[in-house]
């Protein structure tokens, strides 16, 4: 079976663009510093800091482009860093998620929800779920061979779309915990 690109996904910001003026300034550009292995989403070379109850991480990357909500994506051990609720989500549902502040070089937001632990995830085309034999939706494991610390990863949701590229994405906390360092590569089990 095909094998999938695993990817780990650091803590990240995504934002609306009203929401980024109000922290950058309204002639702010939201520019590329790099690609990511998803079509069209980038990494910026925007910055925010992300203020919770306890502490606050500083200089954390905003992804591109705008999203319809701002979300802001971290491990459990930033979440308790921070001190807000761990609230585990898909990347997009955060209803009822953790409130959370965010400082940038003109402004500051207090976004009442939008901070979550995003669930992992296997991002596929419609061809690459018909060969894996899954469905949007569908919830499979990864197993992960590294040199001392192979795992599987279950709860992964299948997220299937036209225009993603095959590859399945896990927070630092989970990376670390597998010992995933470079390029790594994961097996689906159904």
């Amino acid at each position: 079976m095909k094998k999938i690109l695993l990817e780990t996904s650091a803590r990240h910001i995504h934002i609306t663009e009203e929401h980024f003026h109000i922290l950058f300034g309204k002639d702010a550009k939201l520019e590329v510093r790099a690609p990511l292995s998803q079509p069209g989403e980038f990494v910026s070379t925007s910055r925010l800091d992300v203020v919770g109850p306890k502490r606050t991480i500083p200089n954390v990357s905003i992804l591109g482009p705008f999203r319809k909500a701002t979300q802001v994506e971290v491990s459990m051990t930033d979440a308790r860093t921070l001190g807000t609720p761990i609230v585990i989500r898909e990347s997009g549902s955060i209803v009822g998620s953790a409130p959370i502040k965010l400082i940038g070089p003109v402004g500051e937001l207090d976004i009442p929800e939008g901070c979550i632990v995003a669930k992992r995830h296997v991002h596929m085309t419609p061809a690459d779920a018909e060969l894996f034999g899954v469905k949007n939706g569908d919830v499979v494991s990864l197993k992960v061979e590294t040199p001392e610390r192979s795992l599987i990863f279950g709860d992964v949701v299948v997220r299937v779309r036209e225009t993603f590229a095959l590859a399945a994405h896990i927070d630092t906390d989970e990376a670390n915990a597998a010992g995933c360092f470079g390029e790594v590569y994961a097996t689906l089990i159904k």
